[in-house]
């Protein structure tokens, strides 16, 4: 019988000692956005911090983020070095995690393990039909995709499926061979797109044609975020403590490379007249 690669089988290929007491934790919470925490430095922190002591007997805990369904990708592992009970001083007065000052819970100082790093964000393992039991003793879970170096996103679904985050554009655009399915859909297409500025909601539209489609224009704003769009530029000079970071960019419509300019350029006068982009966003025509 052939033996499945499991998720044990590349941890311990890189030193992980299948002996220890270790536990698999996948975080995926409708109370935050995970990919928004690791975005912003917060995951540590959010994963340091457990209702109960479900850490307790632990020496390391290997963790991942839910992939959507039962799939879960591996973001790393991390030795606990200790645990107790939280107080008010393990929740800084910035961090998103208010909530819990007065609720009673546990602490744990995590050790990033750097040894692993080259799997992080690639290997995407089977959770199983115990998705709902987000945190287990260790188990060979089955390897179900593992992406090329520099692979950051999840597999291109659909076009109107998504939005990026700035730093998920920028990696995007800086690792085009781990992307190449995000590449190829994103080149082959023209289309309506969007940018959203979390901090205020207001919304910029744009369109994007010629031979390298909505890709060749999302390469402009990869570099700086604005694309050398005047507002753009001018809420980036503004609050450079948030942007071009808080910038979110997602498609509107999609349409055929074959489709004119000016129709294209139509679409997006459209689009801007329904979402009042130019009265009260971010379009200055």
């Amino acid at each position: 019988m052939t033996h499945q690669l499991g998720i044990l089988d590349l941890l311990s290929a890189c030193g992980f000692d299948q002996a220890c007491k270790a536990k698999l934790v996948r975080h995926q919470d409708k109370r935050f956005d995970i990919p928004t925490l690791i975005r912003d430095g917060w995951m540590d922190l959010y994963q340091a911090h457990q209702a109960s002591d479900i850490f307790g007997k632990c020496e390391y805990i290997v963790s991942f983020t839910g992939d959507g369904g039962t799939r879960a990708k591996f973001l790393g592992v991390y030795r606990v070095a200790n645990g107790r009970r939280r107080t008010p001083a393990d929740i800084p007065e910035d961090s998103p995690f208010q909530d819990w000052l007065n609720q009673p819970g546990y602490f744990y100082e995590l050790e990033y393990v750097p040894q692993f790093a080259d799997l992080e964000g690639r290997v995407v393992v089977e959770w199983g039909a115990g998705a709902l039991a987000w945190h287990q003793y260790m188990k060979n879970k089955p390897v179900i995709e593992i992406f090329p170096s520099g692979r950051a996103l999840q597999p291109f679904s659909d076009y109107l499926d998504f939005t990026l985050s700035y730093r998920e554009l920028q990696e995007l655009m800086t690792n085009e061979a781990a992307h190449r399915d995000w590449q190829s859909s994103l080149s082959a297409v023209a289309g309506i797109y969007m940018i959203l500025a979390e901090t205020t909601g207001q919304q910029y539209v744009g369109s994007a044609y010629g031979l390298t489609g909505i890709w060749g224009r999302w390469q402009q704003y990869a570099a700086n975020g604005h694309g050398n769009n005047k507002l753009l530029k001018q809420v980036i000079k503004d609050d450079p403590e948030h942007y071009p970071k808080s910038f979110r960019y997602s498609v509107l419509q999609v349409l055929p490379k074959s489709t004119k300019d000016s129709e294209v350029i139509r679409w997006e006068t459209q689009y801007k007249h329904k979402l009042g982009s130019r009265a009260t966003g971010l379009n200055a025509n």
